[in-house]
């Protein structure tokens, strides 16, 4: 079978994830699926799982023999499927699909989808992006009542479009406000990648390099993102491009207060504005105590109370971590930046440092599925 484009797109061929500084940037890996080797199968669709950390989509393949293979291709993260305009009414199930892609090693009935066609109607690279409506924010106050700057709402880093350079190649994964400029060959990846915030430089302590070198990164026991857990709110406001949701308001005892909700996992996180100091037992979690406090124009929020867990892979923490975080906002851009500083005396030697910016998502924040399906993953699990 031969697919045929049907849809403008800023690049064609596969997807080559550019290293790009940030951790925003990061993507944790193809699995077992072999990208050198190219494939194509065909058969009837028979489920969609729009789910994160990556969706699969479900088919029915007929086999030279007659067998009838049920098989699951993996495509990206729902939140990226939907911030890239796609919509699930594109996923009818009985459509015939045709597929391009690579096949997992261990597993013949999962593969990893590059392209595909539906009904011979739709026909996608999986980074295509649809145009989307730019968010409306004319009636968004700038200021609450109490004379704060307002962050409510769905906050997301700029969405990344596959871009192919006057020279060629695979592409690269560039901002979208970048893209048409980097496409012109105006700008290099070396452009690109200057204007985005600094990798953190960890620096451990002799307990924290033992533990990184012990750290296996493919393993749901050590990695969190395998079993649909959360790493840190460092790593998890960033890490494969989630909407992330700000919601202050003032609860029925009268304090003030803004819930975040981190998109990839739907893990929530409280913190409380104006408290004077950390209660005296505060119960380790994964979110720890948050206390913000206004400087100027300036969000300040210090955390501690940490159960033990992961920074960033393979960097370990201690209930000993302590985080703190100023957000500020640019009021013509409508840029959320989080500068944040990690110290944690047993794992890290010095500070492990760095901001991100995010902007308003024009896609909706909704809470979506955990559920992994990478076949290596479901096996340990």
């Amino acid at each position: 079978m031969t697919i045929q484009r049907k849809i403008l797109r800023s690049a064609v061929a596969s997807a080559a994830f550019c290293a790009l500084a940030a951790p925003a940037f990061a993507h944790h890996g193809f699995g077992l699926f072999q990208l050198d080797i190219k494939r194509e199968w065909e058969g009837t669709l028979t489920k969609m799982n729009l789910v994160n950390p990556h969706s699969y989509m479900e088919l029915d393949v007929v086999e030279a023999n007659g067998n009838v293979l049920h098989m699951r291709c993996e495509m990206r993260a729902a939140t990226l499927i939907r911030r890239s305009g796609w919509s699930t009414d594109m996923f009818k199930v009985g459509a015939h699909v045709e597929i391009e892609g690579n096949p997992h090693r261990d597993d013949p009935e999962a593969c990893y989808i590059e392209n595909f066609t539906l009904d011979n109607e739709i026909t996608m690279n999986r980074n295509d992006q649809i145009s989307t409506n730019a968010v409306d924010t004319s009636d968004r106050p700038l200021r609450l009542e109490d004379g704060q700057l307002n962050l409510n709402g769905d906050w997301a880093v700029e969405q990344l479009v596959l871009t192919v350079p006057p020279s060629g190649g695979n592409g690269s994964m560039i901002p979208k406000s970048m893209s048409p400029a980097f496409a012109a060959g105006t700008i290099t990846i070396d452009d690109v990648r200057a204007t985005q915030p600094p990798r953190p430089q960890v620096v451990y302590t002799e307990a924290g390099r033992a533990a990184a070198d012990a750290f296996n990164g493919r393993s749901p026991e050590d990695n969190p993102w395998f079993a649909c857990k959360p790493t840190s709110f460092i790593r998890d406001w960033t890490a494969d491009w989630p909407i992330n949701q700000f919601r202050h308001y003032t609860t029925d005892t009268g304090e003030k207060v803004i819930d975040i909700t981190y998109g990839l996992y739907n893990f929530d996180r409280r913190i409380h504005i104006g408290m004077a100091s950390h209660p005296a037992n505060i119960e380790p979690g994964y979110a720890g105590h948050s206390i913000g406090n206004w400087e100027g124009d300036t969000l300040v929020v210090d955390t501690i109370g940490f159960a033990a867990g992961v920074l960033t892979p393979p960097t370990r923490s201690s209930e000993q971590m302590h985080i703190v975080e100023r957000f500020s906002l640019d009021t013509e851009k409508l840029a959320l930046k989080r500068e944040y500083s990690v110290t944690d005396p047993v794992y890290l030697a010095a500070p492990y440092e760095s901001y991100d910016v995010m902007y308003l998502s024009d896609v909706p924040f909704e809470r979506q599925t955990c559920t992994e399906m990478t076949p290596e993953f479901m096996q340990q699990q």
